[in-house]
């Protein structure tokens, strides 16, 4: 029997990639990053608890598992901001989603 991952952990991972894109739309470039950072803890704590509440376990709900998928949510936001992100320029881009210019 090969061990397989349930649609709901994949979906959080997923979640997980997009979480710093929406950060950027619902922050500004003056924002400072501690901000940003404390924003992308908070979502990726949700993403964390609400993927082991979907998860296969039925009423077994386990808050270390959700701390540790809250801990590879925030680590794979943080690197899907740095590695793909960011050096693609979209996370400059979804921060000038409604920025008005100054003329």
């Amino acid at each position: 029997m090969q061990p397989s991952l349930d649609n709901a952990y994949w979906l959080g991972l997923l979640i997980s990639v997009v979480l710093p894109v929406l950060v950027g739309l619902v922050t500004t470039r003056v924002t400072s990053a501690s901000v940003k950072a404390v924003l992308l803890l908070a979502l990726t704590a949700a993403t964390g608890f609400f993927t082991e509440l979907a998860g296969p376990h039925g009423d077994n709900y386990s808050v270390g598992s959700a701390v540790i998928l809250w801990a590879v949510s925030f680590g794979v936001g943080v690197l899907s901001h740095f590695g793909l992100w960011k050096p693609t320029g979209v996370s400059v881009k979804a921060q000038d989603v409604g920025a008005r210019s100054s003329s």
